[in-house]
């Protein structure tokens, strides 16, 4: 069952792939295809990604950052890593676990407004803000 973290996802995602990417998700057999996706996911509205400074790519600063921007102690974990791909985790647990694994990762904190996406290319760190 997809979870309300994973429905609200896509409002991160370029408008021209948001209905792509909801049947995907939403679709147990099409999920697998977008979770191979994640590791090179292209896919992201610029408006909404904020990258990481170089300075604070460690979980701990990471997970402060997010906190003041009204994280709560958990997130949702959407993943291509099949171990931790569609649990509820602590934040800074759920960081420390993605942070430099160079796996498509999404940790959603606030469903559809807030969350942090890391790729398998390398300086792909990003925070995902959508203001109301």
């Amino acid at each position: 069952m997809t979870s309300v973290h994973e429905k609200l996802l896509p409002l991160f995602f370029v408008r021209t792939k948001r209905e792509r990417y909801v049947e995907m998700i939403s679709n147990p057999k099409k999920r697998p295809k977008f979770l191979g996706e994640l590791d090179h996911f292209y896919s992201l509205d610029p408006r909404y990604v904020i990258p990481t400074e170089p300075k604070k790519l460690f979980p701990e600063q990471i997970a402060e950052i997010l906190t003041k921007k009204g994280a709560p102690q958990s997130c949702w974990i959407t993943s291509a890593d099949p171990e931790l791909d569609g649990k509820d985790m602590p934040l800074v647990e759920a960081l420390r676990k993605v942070v430099g694994c160079q796996m498509g990762t999404f940790l959603s904190c606030i469903p559809g407004r807030l969350a942090y996406f890391e790729g398998e290319d390398l300086g792909v760190r990003w925070i995902l803000e959508r203001r109301s």
